[in-house]
Order: C-alpha cells, then sequence, then structure tokens
C-alpha cells in the first residue's frame, strides 16, 4: 500500500483518502496559486497508527523518498547545515476540524539548521524566533507541556515576569505596542534573550520528555508525524466530532510543506480572510493579518490582531494577489471561500482554503446575492438556506442605548444575544450548566476548552480576531461570541470589566453583533425582516406555491420538499 501522495494539481485521490484540506491545497494548484511544495501521508496512515499503535510498515522509507524529492524541489536540506530546509506538520481529515488536532511548525530547525539559518539570511534573531516556535510545538504536540507552562519559563528565563504572550515578548513581538515591538526586535539584547528562553525550553521538555529533543529532522519528523495522527483520538477532537456528527473512524491526513516565514522581516505576515463578511454576508474582503508572525499567532488567539484591509497599505502586492485568489476560489465553488495564507518578503502563499460556511444572516444575504449574480440559480439559493438560518435571520441586539450598563466592548464574531452565567474554565461551565445557561469567559479559547465551550451558551475571550479559535468554533457551532475584549481580565474565578470584580456565577449578557459584554439580563430588540429574506421568501412562496404568511422556517420547509419532489 502506498502511504504518502503528493501534493501535486495531477493527483486523482479523493478528499477521504487525503484530507480536506490537502483536498484544498491540491484545488489550489490546479488553479494555478502558489502553495508551498510538499506531500501529504493519507488517512489509511492514520488509520493503521490507531489500529497498531505505531507508524505503519513502509512508512519511513516513502517518508525518506517524499523527503529527499521535497529538497531537490526546493535545493534544501531537512536539518542540513548549509541551506536548511524547515517543514510545517498539519493534521487535515475529510471534515474540518478547527484547531483541533495537532500542528508542529519549523520543523527540521535543528542546532546545526539554525545557526545555518542565521548565517543565510543575516538575521539571528529570525533564526532563534523560529527555533523557540519549533519547541513551542514541537513540546505540546509529543509531551503534556501546555503552552502556558512554556510561557512561564519564557518569562523567568528573558527576566520579563509572567505573561500569557511571553513567547512573544521574547521575540520583540509583546503587548508593549508596534514601536516598542519593533525596537525590541532589532535590540542588541534580543538575540541573547531568545538564547536563554531556548535552553530553559529545551531543558524543560528534555524532563519531561525523559530524553533531549532529537537534533536528528528525520526523527522529528517521525514524532510529529504520530503525534498528529495520536491527537485524533484526544478528548478535545473526540468531543468535536460527536458535536458534529463526524464519524471517529475516519482518521486524519498529516501535511508536510515547506516552511513560508511569516517572521521573517517586515514585509512578512500571516493572516486568514474571508471573500465575504461571514456576520453579514456582505461582498467585502474579511479577516485579520498578523505582520511579522506566524500562522499560529492569529488561529491561536493569544495576539491582538490587525484588520485585514491593513494589508493593503503595508504590502499592495500582496493584498492584489490574495483578492484574486479570493475571487478565483469563490468562481470556483460557487460559494463564499475562507483562505489562510502566509507572506513572506512581499511574496503570497496559500496554506489552506474551503468554503466559508456562513450561517443565520449571512447564509440568506450570500445566498440571494449569489443568485442575483447569476453564480447560482434562485432554487439552488433556497436549497442553501436552512431552517435554522432563518430562525437566526433577524437580527437580535441588546438594547444597550448609548452604551448605558455596557460593561466591556469586543468585537462580535458569531452574532446572536444571549444571557448566562459567567464561568472561568471549561470544567466550572460543565458543572455550571446543569443548573442554566453559563457564558464562557477566557483569555482565549483553545481546544483544551472544547468541553466547556459545547455546554456553554456563548464566548467571551479578552484576546484574538474573527478567525480565532474562539470566533471560528463559535461560527461553526452558531453560539453568539463576543472576541478581544481589550479591557477584560480573567484571574482564577472571577473576570474584571468595567471596573468590576464579576465572580464566578455573575450574571451577564453578551452580543455577538455589536460586541457588548453587559451585567444582567437587559432587555432585548429584533431587527425588522431585512430585504434579502423578503426576497428569499417570496422565491420560496413562488415554489410551493403557497403564500399563507405562515412562519419563514415552515415557509422554506415547504419549498425544500416540494424542490425534491421535482425530477
Amino acid at each position: 500500500m502506498r502511504w504518502i501522495h503528493p501534493l501535486s494539481p495531477d493527483t486523482g485521490e479523493t478528499a477521504g483518502a487525503i484530507g480536506g484540506k490537502a483536498y484544498g491545497l491540491v484545488l489550489l494548484r490546479r488553479l494555478g496559486l502558489p502553495v508551498p511544495p510538499g506531500f501529504v501521508i493519507g488517512t489509511d496512515a492514520c488509520r493503521a497508527f490507531l489500529r497498531d499503535g505505531r507508524l505503519p510498515d513502509g512508512l519511513d522509507g516513502e517518508l525518506a523518498v517524499a523527503v529527499a524529492a521535497l529538497e531537490d524541489t526546493t535545493r534544501r536540506r531537512l536539518g542540513g547545515s548549509g541551506r536548511p530546509l524547515a517543514v510545517s506538520v498539519r493534521s487535515g481529515g475529510r471534515e474540518s476540524m478547527p484547531g483541533m488536532m495537532t500542528t508542529v511548525l519549523n520543523l527540521g530547525l535543528t542546532a546545526a539548521a539554525t545557526a545555518a539559518l542565521a548565517a543565510e539570511t543575516g538575521d539571528t534573531r529570525f533564526a532563534l524566533d523560529a527555533r523557540l516556535r519549533f519547541l513551542y510545538g514541537f513540546a505540546t504536540a509529543t509531551t503534556d507541556l501546555t503552552a502556558e507552562t512554556l510561557d512561564a519559563v519564557v518569562s523567568e528565563a528573558t527576566g520579563r515576569g509572567p505573561d500569557a504572550t511571553a513567547v512573544d515578548e521574547a521575540t520583540g513581538h509583546g503587548p508593549g505596542g508596534a514601536a516598542a515591538g519593533e525596537a525590541a526586535r532589532h535590540g542588541s539584547g534580543d538575540a541573547g534573550r531568545l538564547s536563554r528562553a531556548i535552553h530553559e525550553v529545551e531543558a524543560v521538555i528534555g524532563r519531561r520528555a525523559g530524553r533531549p529533543v532529537p537534533d536528528d529532522a528525520a526523527e522529528q519528523l517521525r514524532l510529529a508525524v504520530a503525534a498528529v495522527f495520536s491527537s485524533w483520538d484526544t478528548p478535545r477532537a473526540t468531543t468535536y466530532r460527536e458535536l458534529h456528527a463526524i464519524p471517529h473512524d475516519l482518521g486524519t491526513a498529516v501535511i508536510v510543506q515547506a516552511m513560508v516565514f511569516g517572521n521573517r522581516d517586515d514585509r512578512s505576515g500571516t493572516g486568514v480572510a474571508f471573500s465575504r463578511d461571514p456576520n453579514t454576508g456582505e461582498r467585502v474582503p474579511f479577516g485579520e493579518v498578523l505582520f511579522g508572525r506566524q500562522g499560529e499567532d492569529v488561529v491561536s488567539g493569544r495576539s491582538s490582531t490587525l484588520p485585514l484591509r491593513d494589508l493593503a497599505d503595508r504590502e499592495p502586492g500582496v493584498w492584489a494577489a490574495l483578492l484574486d485568489a479570493l475571487d478565483r476560489v469563490e468562481a470556483h465553488h460557487r460559494d463564499t471561500c475562507y483562505l489562510e495564507f502566509t507572506f513572506e518578503a512581499g511574496e503570497l502563499w496559500l496554506l489552506q482554503a474551503r468554503p466559508g460556511r456562513f450561517t443565520g444572516a449571512a447564509a440568506v444575504r450570500l445566498a440571494t446575492d449569489l443568485a442575483d449574480e447569476g453564480v447560482i440559480g434562485r432554487h439552488e439559493a433556497l436549497l442553501r438556506v436552512s431552517p435554522h438560518d432563518l430562525r437566526h435571520a433577524r437580527a437580535r441586539r441588546l438594547a444597550v442605548a448609548g452604551g448605558a450598563g455596557v460593561l466591556a466592548r469586543g468585537l462580535g464574531a458569531c452574532p446572536g444575544v444571549v444571557a448566562g452565567r459567567v464561568a472561568t474554565t471549561a470544567d466550572g461551565a460543565v458543572r455550571m450548566a446543569a443548573e442554566g445557561p453559563v457564558i464562557l469567559v477566557r483569555p482565549e479559547t483553545s481546544p483544551l476548552d472544547m468541553r466547556g465551550i459545547a455546554v456553554a451558551a456563548g464566548i467571551v475571550t479578552a484576546r484574538g480576531g474573527p478567525a480565532s479559535h474562539a470566533a471560528i468554533v463559535a461560527r461553526t457551532m452558531g453560539k453568539p461570541a463576543v472576541v478581544g475584549v481589550p479591557d477584560l481580565t480573567v484571574t482564577g474565578a472571577s473576570v474584571r470589566a468595567g471596573g468590576q470584580v464579576l465572580p464566578e456565577g455573575t450574571l451577564i449578557s453578551i452580543d455577538g453583533t455589536g460586541g457588548e459584554v453587559v451585567l444582567g439580563s437587559p432587555s432585548v430588540t429584533t431587527a425588522a425582516t431585512g430585504p434579502h429574506l423578503l426576497r428569499l421568501l417570496e422565491w420560496a412562496d413562488e415554489v410551493s406555491g403557497d403564500a399563507s404568511g405562515r412562519p419563514a422556517d415552515q415557509r422554506l420547509h415547504a419549498a425544500h420538499a416540494a424542490l425534491r419532489r421535482r425530477p
């Protein structure tokens, strides 16, 4: 059996065999869009690993051949001391499971490769930054160490005190503001701080794993592949599949690609982009970006991001290439799309593509707009909207005229209004949900919070943007969410916001459209039926032949039934 497949435009493999993420990358290459070279280890290898508890026979040999081919393509050597090659190792099952499984970036940056990267680029800080980020990913993938534990180690090593974004402080990207970040980035002491942080993190990993971090790139890759396969059966991934009716026996693929460094220089960065606004369905590019950073910084929610439009001002060439990619992928799918991207030294690379998956009012507007644009017909537009979407298509907003009673404001990440008692941990949310609705309030969410997210009525985070883990999972599950609340802190079993300390159990309300967090349970207003919904319902009545004025979801259901009866 062949375990490894190329990420080539002419591959005949299905999404079930190579996973949805790899299938999307193949599509991008067919469209002539820029994708880093690489290969994919198929889902059948994961199923064999989960069955036997080890990598399947023959995979080591195929890995060696695939890595050699990638080295030839890039003219670099994995772990090499000349022109070093680093790779990303990502999961990708048939169905998208955002943030649920393991990722390791910068793999292959051995001690020799890190030194070679510093010599090649003339930027020691960048090379050490990339090495430290590899250690974070490798540690959290292969041991039970968490990013928070490693943050504490880095903070102590660099003398900066405990901070939830310690790795950013060490690399000169911390929350002290852009000017402070740039000064630290080029400061003479920065490489020294990074070296101390790397030494201490390596020591902690060695103690926890019972062995040093492998300085052999091939061994790093084997361990990372096994870690990705193992993450399929973690409690968070299992919970996510149960919530979304994803079969447990599918397994995940592993995508290995040459690294593109968003932390390379001032003309590098990373971001995510929707071809249309996922909150409203409006046809405007939507997303967020970070400069001088890597992809995990955006999707983890641990960093404060910038609006996607900022890319147009700082890197107009990258912006133009991104808009072209969004248009081409949307035209192919005849649907909105979502892209993850990195740009290095002013050159755009695409790392993931999938449909945007809008819900509620955004789904209604998207369907009607696509029909108006002639991309799809009216009948298909009706079938793309569910009765659930209609039940959430009329915006509900908190009645907080003039800001009265607002504790804090963040970014609305998923529309809707909900009230519930504050829970500051996933375990607390599970415990409290048995007695009524809860709002999970966290500095940022991670896959470890999945049990709490599953039972929560809504989500609030102090950090992160509209494409953070919290925002993406909330939209997937249709839960109101507010992210990036700047004056909110979570300490133990309490939350501080608006100058008040709210102990766990305090009743609050959130507005996932406007981003308000309000004490208590104020009144709620419901917007009038919008023009897009009215037109969609007119189309539904034409199909069903019934204009009796029934509730909107029943009118749509009747249209769906009529369309399914047609030959």
